[in-house]
């Protein structure tokens, strides 16, 4: 053999050898995980009994940067939980971007005020090791404390003076810290250790190797641990990003239709980790529609939020220009509009909330009779007697469009009327028929956000539903897609 066959069957070795490399590291580029809808399998009373707990949820939701002390609800309310594994363990955790923290419950647990929230006996807690402990030096004990210096952890670790003045006082564990939502709070200590999350087509799962997360023995209306998805170093997609950039720079989920049923829920919501194949034939199967980018917004008090812009709503021909504060973010950290998995709807500033009700009920208020008592038992409102009007609803409910920053004005996105107008059967029982009621299903979400104290609004998984919702860190973006998200899953895995 010639020494130039010999290069030209070397160089052919090399080519095939890094096809195979690329072959293998696209494959990893996208994982997916099933999410399960959290809707309590408990009997509510009545669908109002159900509607008010989620719209307490996401009121306390949106004003979690208050210092108000409220009660607590009684039931979960729409959330989405993943399964993770840590020391052979496998626990159920909500899945929330509008945090970036993951904690877990540890043995012993103790919940304070979560009466209602759980099923009895299905709580799970977690054990773990004193071994595991992170140091009061690490740099992720500096970030749950909200960037102390490592001399303040030390001393509040309780190390001697003369180690702090040597800077060796690595042997002590991280103090506790606090971390608070709208509607718990919990303490918790920093621990170390391997996780392992669940890979798609049963494959083997992915360990991700010196996971940093939260362990709380004590919390108060939290019985189940947080996945937190914001955009903070101690995030999931953060640490995830330390191990694959490609798989921690994007994800995306796609919400299964919101049916206040669990016998209804039989298939998983899809979480996408990283950037996977949206060829033209696929997009076709699901019915799919391009994607409509908004930029993220900073903010310098929240820099976890994923805030966007919010221009204007359209409903029907009438463009409602919304406040100068759902536009943007000023350097205080006020305004914008968080896009939030862990809340249930979408929450509006009071007057312009109150000009897109309006506008609605100006066209579906002719046809059908307000029903007052039923927006009193929900808080939802308007909501009417479906019954007696004249005309489809569907002629009558006008259609409704949320129209984002950037991309010249163009990054509208339209709801499907399910998004935004509940149909239901309420007051009956097995003898009597319940009166058929539909409501609006956006929130006031109070004076509070129109004062520019914190978020301007909320977009809250409600109006997520039936759309691929893509967070892509790299090019600081967030966008919506139309999807069939009920056989997401299964066209995902087959392909």
């Amino acid at each position: 053999m010639s020494s130039y066959k010999l290069i030209q069957l070397l160089l052919l070795s090399i080519i095939i050898s890094l096809s195979i490399t690329i072959t293998q590291i696209t494959a990893k580029q996208h994982l997916y995980l099933p999410m399960t809808h959290s809707l309590s399998n408990s009997k509510f009373k009545s669908s109002h009994h159900l509607l008010k707990s989620t719209t307490t949820i996401s009121t306390k939701r949106h004003r979690r940067n208050t210092n108000q002390q409220v009660s607590l609800p009684l039931t979960p309310g729409s959330d989405y939980t993943l399964s993770f594994t840590l020391n052979s363990q496998t626990l159920s955790v909500y899945m929330d971007t509008g945090s970036d923290v993951v904690w877990f419950p540890c043995s012993p647990f103790e919940c304070i005020l979560c009466e209602g929230k759980y099923q009895p006996g299905t709580l799970t807690s977690l054990n773990v090791s004193k071994s595991s402990l992170i140091s009061c030096k690490s740099r992720a004990c500096s970030t749950a404390h909200s960037s102390l210096s490592s001399s303040d952890l030390c001393a509040m670790a309780k190390c001697p003076l003369e180690d702090i003045e040597t800077s060796d006082c690595s042997s002590y564990s991280c103090p506790s810290f606090y971390y608070a939502y709208g509607d718990g709070s919990l303490i918790a200590k920093l621990h170390k250790d391997n996780l392992k999350m669940p890979s798609n087509s049963n494959k083997n799962p992915l360990i991700l190797k010196d996971f940093t997360f939260g362990c709380a023995h004590s919390t108060l209306g939290e019985p189940i641990g947080v996945a937190g998805f914001g955009r903070g170093s101690l995030s999931l997609p953060a640490q995830l990003a330390n191990l694959s950039p490609d798989l921690g720079n994007q994800f995306s989920y796609c919400l299964v239709s919101h049916s206040f049923d669990s016998a209804k829920l039989k298939h998983p919501s899809p979480l996408i980790l990283g950037k996977y194949n949206k060829r033209d034939d696929f997009f076709d199967e699901i019915n799919d529609s391009k994607f409509v980018y908004t930029p993220m917004l900073d903010n310098p008090k929240h820099p976890y939020f994923y805030s966007v812009g919010l221009e204007a709503v359209s409903v029907g021909n009438k463009r409602i220009t919304a406040p100068v504060n759902l536009r943007r973010v000023d350097n205080h950290g006020n305004g914008g509009v968080v896009v939030d998995s862990g809340t249930t709807y979408t929450m509006l500033p009071t007057r312009f909330y109150n000009s897109v009700a309006v506008e609605l009920d100006r066209r579906v208020g002719k046809v059908f009779k307000r029903d007052m008592e039923t927006e009193s038992t929900t808080g939802l409102s308007p909501c009417y007697r479906l019954h007696g009007g004249k005309g489809s609803l569907g002629m009558v409910v006008p259609s409704l469009v949320l129209h984002f920053g950037g991309n010249n004005n163009k990054s509208s996105v339209v709801l499907p009327r399910r998004n935004y107008f509940y149909e239901f059967l309420d007051g009956g029982d097995e003898i009597k028929k319940g009166k058929k009621v539909g409501c609006f299903m956006m929130m006031d979400g109070g004076d509070d956000a129109e004062s520019e104290s914190g978020p301007g609004a909320t977009l809250g998984n409600y109006q997520q539903q039936g759309f691929e919702v893509v967070y892509d860190l790299e090019e600081r973006r967030v966008g919506f897609a139309r999807r069939k998200c009920a056989t997401l899953w299964n066209s995902l895995n087959q392909h």
